[in-house]
C-alpha cells in the first residue's frame, strides 16, 4: 500500500509543479487513458501472434505507465480506491461467467 500511495503523491506533485491540474478535468484524463492506451496497442501492432511476447521491454512499460498514471489520476479525482473497484468488478465478473460456464472459453456473458 505504501508503494501505491508514494505513487499518487508523486504522480500529484509532478502534475501540480508543472500546473497540470486544470488540464485533468474527468474528460480528458479518460482520453488520455485511450490515447495511451492506443499506443500500447501499437507496440503489437502487425505481428504475428508468435511475435507478441518479444515486444520492446522498455516502451511496453513506458506506455503502460502512462495508461496507469492516468487511470490512477482519474481515480484519485473521484476518491476511488483502486483495489476496491478492482475486487468489486471481479466479483461481478464472478456472476457473470460462473467457472461451470466460462472455464475455457472466450464467449461473452449473455451466450455462455
Amino acid at each position: 500500500m505504501d508503494k501505491y500511495k508514494q505513487a499518487i503523491e508523486e504522480l500529484i506533485k509532478f502534475r501540480n509543479e508543472r500546473d497540470w491540474e486544470q488540464f485533468h478535468d474527468s474528460k480528458n484524463l479518460a482520453l488520455a487513458i485511450s490515447i495511451e492506451a492506443a499506443e500500447l496497442n501499437e507496440l503489437f501492432l502487425w505481428k504475428k501472434e508468435s511475435e507478441s511476447d518479444n515486444v520492446n521491454i522498455e516502451k511496453l512499460k513506458e506506455e503502460l505507465a502512462d495508461v496507469l498514471s492516468f487511470s490512477l489520476l482519474l481515480a484519485e479525482k473521484h476518491n476511488l480506491d483502486i483495489f476496491d473497484i478492482v475486487l468489486e468488478k471481479i466479483k461481478r465478473n464472478a456472476e457473470k461467467y460462473p467457472v461451470d460456464k466460462a472455464k475455457g472459453t472466450a464467449k461473452k456473458y449473455d451466450e455462455l
